[in-house]
């Protein structure tokens, strides 16, 4: 986005109370909760590495100006970073994890109807005036930093794409000071930076399709917004066709209060030093499960079919070797036992001394908990004793490690699990890694 200087009028058109879109999210937000937590990393170039501690994630606006790009891998940089006065962390998604739930919880009180987008975005829905919208909006920045400690933008829109576009000009634009309302931007000025956008930049419209509507002569979000709707749903789709009606100001995409699980729930990850034998992939298979359980017990969810996969490297001296299973269950479950030893299924498939390098579970055929009755047949002794809810409940209690199932129980770590030398303390989390406060 070129750096274009967006003015808010001095005397916004009232046109009464509306009905808007708020999108709010965090800078750079890995980066932003490890600041707030060490004040040291402030203004100095920092950068969050990905699992196992393999390339760059998230960068600060200071480790962007040294030409460091998003993916770029650590073993390049390593050599250079004390030259370049450059911090690295490895990925500390407990932390991560507890500053966004403090994020959403925030906005809860500052809107009734909140969408939580991703770990670091939401949706707001707003009804009121412009001058009400612009004090709304300057109001939540003002409070998360307060109260959190991160640096936030606002944009507001009437559609969901309008308050990405705004989000994005307050993002880029240092005079707007993070907030930007669409319509309180007078119209020649939004029409003049529709103009100096690629196409590209309209949330939802990724590289190929930015060349399709290219070859239509649409290189701009100003062409794109003033397009034919109905030329874009016939020559490409109706969900182009949408995203050229939220330009316009006509809401296409649904707000959605509740966040859900929705089709899939995945958990898998690589493995820091290879699985070689079936002990250990039981570990690792038992742990998953009860994660998939704890998010299934967490969204009010059961999942009907388990598949549960292990996978060696691509450049496997014998070749790529992937065991998976499949398994449809009597009735949908959440309950970490039946997952875990269904999960367990697959290790006859495995065999001792392959390297493998990745394994996960995927649960499908979810349901809402509750909605088909479950016969005395079909009843898990587990699920009646209700031992999901009572481990997710110690653990919330205590910390993650503290209860387990089997051999997944164990608090030790093990050596397939990811590698992250360069973690700060999960502060929020685990009380032996408290944050030390010492009076001068």
């Amino acid at each position: 986005m070129h750096p274009q200087r967006l003015e808010t009028p001095t005397t916004p058109e009232d046109l009464g109370p509306r009905e808007y879109i708020a999108l709010i999210d965090v800078n750079s937000f890995y980066v932003s909760a490890e600041r707030v937590f060490d004040p040291t990393l402030r203004g100095r170039p920092v950068l969050v590495l990905s699992n196992n501690d393999g390339c760059a994630v998230a960068l600060s606006k200071e480790a962007k100006a040294l030409g460091i790009k998003m993916g770029e891998p650590w073993f390049k940089l390593a050599a250079s970073a004390d030259r370049m006065n450059l911090v690295a962390k490895s990925s500390n998604y407990e932390l991560y994890g507890q500053m966004s739930d403090r994020f959403i919880g925030v906005l809860r009180d500052c809107a009734a109807e909140v969408q939580q987008y991703s770990v670091d975005e939401a949706f707001v829905k707003l009804r009121g005036t412009l001058p009400e919208l612009l004090s709304w909006a300057r109001m939540v920045r003002d409070r998360i930093w307060k109260h959190l400690g991160l640096p936030v933008c606002v944009g507001i829109g009437r559609t969901k794409t309008l308050a990405k576009m705004s989000n994005r000009a307050a993002k880029k634009l240092d005079h707007l000071n993070g907030v930007c309302v669409w319509e309180a931007v007078p119209e020649a000025h939004r029409d003049q930076l529709l103009s100096n956008l690629p196409v590209d930049e309209v949330w939802g419209i990724a590289g190929r399709m930015a060349k399709r509507l290219a070859g239509r002569g649409i290189s701009t979000v100003k062409d794109f917004r003033d397009a034919d709707p109905v030329m874009l749903r016939d020559r490409f789709s109706i969900v182009i066709m949408r995203l050229c009606l939220e330009l316009r100001g006509t809401p296409c995409l649904p707000f959605e209060e509740e966040t859900e699980i929705k089709g899939q729930l995945i958990v898998s990850r690589s493995f820091s030093e290879p699985v070689t034998t079936r002990a250990e992939m039981a570990q690792v298979l038992s742990l998953y499960a009860q994660r998939a359980s704890a998010r299934l017990q967490r969204h009010h969810r059961q999942a009907k079919t388990v598949t549960a996969w292990a996978m060696t490297s691509h450049f496997h001296a014998e070749g790529a070797h992937g065991p998976s299973l499949k398994v449809t269950l009597t009735s949908a479950t959440a309950d970490p036992v039946t997952l875990t030893k269904t999960a367990k299924l697959l290790l006859p498939k495995l065999e001792e001394g392959v390297r493998y390098a990745r394994a996960g579970i995927v649960l499908t055929d979810l349901q809402k908990t509750g909605l088909e009755p479950t016969f005395d047949l079909f009843t898990d002794a587990h699920e009646e004793r209700n031992i999901g809810p009572l481990i997710e409940s110690i653990r919330k209690k205590l910390d993650q490690p503290a209860i387990g199932l089997g051999a997944a129980g164990l608090k030790a770590g093990q050596a397939w699990e990811m590698k992250r030398e360069m973690r700060s303390p999960r502060y929020t989390t685990h009380w032996e890694e408290l944050p030390v406060v010492r009076a001068v």
